[in-house]
């Protein structure tokens, strides 16, 4: 696994429940900050090999990014967040305000 690959498992293993953090926020907390996209990768690839909390990935908006043929997917994430706590607008929105988590700068 190269070193960015295992900073954003590093990052996204230690996000407790209740948190959240964007795609572009962990990309620069692993050290690479136009990495979002590789973020998703690393979520698609290695989240059930390595256990991940990849529910606890959001976008920029606050909001869940699925494409339009995979709502349920949208919807478990969404069902994965309200039990631990997160509230959603009524716009589907979460505040990043009050959920967005920062690593420790030991990833920074």
């Amino acid at each position: 696994m190269v070193p960015f690959t295992e900073r954003v498992v590093q990052i996204i293993s230690g996000i407790p429940a209740g948190h959240v953090m964007t795609y572009g926020q962990v990309a620069r907390a692993a050290g690479n900050p136009r990495g979002a996209r590789q973020v998703v990768r690393v979520l698609h690839s290695m989240s059930a090999k390595h256990n991940l909390p990849w529910h606890r990935i959001i976008n920029a908006q606050g909001g869940i990014s699925t494409p339009s043929d995979r709502a349920d997917k949208g919807n478990k994430q969404r069902d994965l967040l309200e039990a631990e706590g997160i509230v959603f607008s009524s716009s589907g929105k979460i505040d990043l305000n009050c959920y967005r988590w920062f690593p420790e700068e030991e990833y920074i």
